[in-house]
């Protein structure tokens, strides 16, 4: 089974230390591999830079011409082109943010988010009650860190994720969701000191990606997810 799991942002460093992340997670004879877009934003913070994003995810996958893959991950959390890409392959797309909102479902009550800078808070509140999730969200909570700032120093990262915790526990969250790809391997930091169960969306996606290509299911095309119009499409500015 072959996965690609794609960067939302054209940081190349990032998408290394997410599949580095995703490899970890995935069962034996699953292959990783990840694709970064040419262009976009370097960091997805806000509704610019995620419609940015979204178009570049997308085009990304539609230029790709790599070994066939089984399915696709989507490495950024909030809305980063999600529902396009479903109609735009022909395998399982998952998404990290709705990913790890479902496998929190199934270890407590209501869940919280802990993710990057405030600006990003609506933005998944939004991806999350489109992905139908949302109800069981007790709050998402910002660490003040900017994308960017999360590898550079570890230390820091750790302390203001669980601070702000501590906020998504005071408002009735019993399990955590590290909200940013960024964040991967963060988990195993910071679970036992919070001593709740905490959800790293790359690992569950690539879970999720395994189950059902192993189950041979796929994305519906009966209704909202249907194969794309036969039109003309322009993508990008024209030549000359």
């Amino acid at each position: 089974m072959r996965i690609i799991v794609t960067n939302c942002n054209t940081t190349g460093q990032m998408t290394e230390e997410i599949v580095r992340g995703a490899r970890a997670a995935a069962g034996p004879g699953t292959t990783v591999a990840g694709l970064t877009p040419t262009w976009g934003p370097e960091s997805a913070e806000g509704w610019l830079d995620s419609y940015l994003s979204a178009a570049a995810v997308l085009d990304a996958l539609r230029t790709y011409d790599g070994p066939a893959y089984d399915a696709v991950v989507l490495a950024g959390f909030g809305e980063h082109g999600r529902e396009g890409v479903r109609e735009l392959v022909d395998v399982p797309v998952v998404d990290i943010t709705e990913a790890a909102a479902h496998l929190a479902c199934l270890l407590g009550r209501r869940y919280g988010v802990v993710t990057t800078l405030d600006r990003s808070c609506g933005l998944i509140e939004d991806s999350l009650e489109t992905a139908g999730v949302a109800r069981n969200c007790a709050a998402v909570v910002g660490t003040g860190l900017g994308v960017l700032d999360l590898a550079r120093d570890q230390a820091r990262t750790e302390s203001a994720f669980l601070a702000a915790a501590e906020r998504a526990r005071e408002a009735g969250a019993e399990v955590l969701v590290l909200g940013c790809a960024g964040m991967t391997g963060l988990h195993r930091a910071v679970g036992e000191k919070l001593g709740m169960p905490v959800v790293d969306g790359v690992g569950a996606a690539v879970r999720l990606a395994e189950s059902l290509v192993g189950l041979g299911l796929t994305t519906s095309r009966a209704g909202g997810y249907a194969r794309p119009l036969p039109k003309g499409r322009a993508w990008g500015r024209p030549a000359g």
